[in-house]
């Protein structure tokens, strides 16, 4: 199917403060990348005619990225020339055989007037996705710009969210003005230092790519003591107290989501696991702390002979920091 004065001295400190929150919430922007339409000039406000999710399949201009390049989520959406509404942005994930998964849809948008509309979301999206809108009203408008090479498909009705469907036909030579704005998902690719005591305290500076606007960073299961987003390919921590020894995963989570487990990002928490010691001869009882990490410490000796150690000063299987002293008691 085809279709066509003056400034008190609080008033200074509040003006200060603002343009300081300013610059921090600029400094925090995080990067994003483009999908949909570029946008192009010269759009004619086109209704709907009836209640469908329009969507580009071919967009010829240079730099267009018809699906999304990465994974992560969908923090923005404009439209050009829209009127009526509400509208809903809607995720569309091919399913290599012609047809389109319904992978999400943006709470509701209505623009407040002709021209450029832009709308926020929280939309998580794949690499591949391609983005759809969705009227409320067969009599809902939206800009549709011709453009040689372009083209656009729609799909009757809208689709349920999960629901895979094939489109209901296309126009050749039009594109639909809707575009996005992805973030991508964080990724770290190195930790310094890679590992600490289980005590925690260590600062570690986190290297990666999207970082900027980090909520929350973990260390395994556990929250960093402390964080700070320095810039997108920084962001320094401090590791929290951990009741095992071994290698965590440190994670970055932004609104795109959750950075994936990498070697890189492992964190080895160091610390003394104390062995069972209890009738172990001395010289093997203080070779097994050493080998655990821990030392040997104030041997008490019973009868006057050193024997087997009949007791430990920690019990087995304590986490301890490294390097600290168990004492023994031996004897026969």
């Amino acid at each position: 199917m085809i279709r066509q004065g003056m400034l008190g001295r609080f008033g200074f400190i509040a003006v200060v403060a603002s343009i300081g929150a300013l610059l921090v919430a600029t400094a925090a922007q995080a990067s994003t990348v483009t999908v949909g339409s570029v946008l192009p000039p010269g759009s004619t406000p086109t209704a709907f005619g009836q209640v469908e999710t329009f969507f580009n399949t071919a967009l010829p201009e240079k730099g267009a990225n018809l699906t999304s390049p990465v994974s992560g989520a969908i923090v923005r959406w404009r439209v050009l020339d829209a009127e009526g509404g509400p509208f809903y942005l809607r995720v569309l994930r091919p399913n290599g055989s012609g047809g389109y998964m319904a992978a999400g849809t943006s709470n509701p948008a209505t623009p407040s007037g002709g021209g450029l509309q832009t709308f926020t979301a929280n939309l998580p999206v794949k690499a591949g996705d391609l983005i759809g809108v969705d009227p409320t009203n067969a009599a809902d408008k939206i800009g549709v710009a011709e453009v040689a090479g372009a083209s656009y498909g729609f799909i009757f009705p809208p689709p349920f969210d999960g629901a895979t469907v094939a489109p209901s036909g296309t126009v050749a030579g039009r594109e639909v003005e809707l575009s996005a704005e992805v973030q991508p998902t964080p990724v770290i690719s190195s930790i310094t230092p890679s590992f600490g005591p289980v005590a925690g305290g260590t600062t570690v500076t986190i290297t990666g790519t999207d970082l900027a606007s980090t909520s929350a960073v973990k260390f395994g299961s556990l929250p960093a003591a402390s964080f700070k987003a320095e810039s997108e390919t920084q962001i320094t921590a401090v590791a929290p107290v951990s009741a095992t020894v071994g290698a965590v995963d440190v994670t970055a989570t932004t609104i795109a989501g959750t950075s994936a487990t990498v070697e890189a990002d492992r964190f080895f928490y160091e610390g003394c696991v104390v062995p069972k010691l209890k009738g172990k001869k001395l010289k093997a009882g203080k070779r097994a702390l050493h080998q655990a990490n821990c030392k040997p410490g104030k041997v008490t000796h019973r009868k006057g002979k050193p024997g087997k150690v009949l007791k430990q000063g920690a019990k087995p299987g304590k986490v301890l920091a490294s390097g600290t002293k168990v004492s023994l008691t031996v004897g026969k």
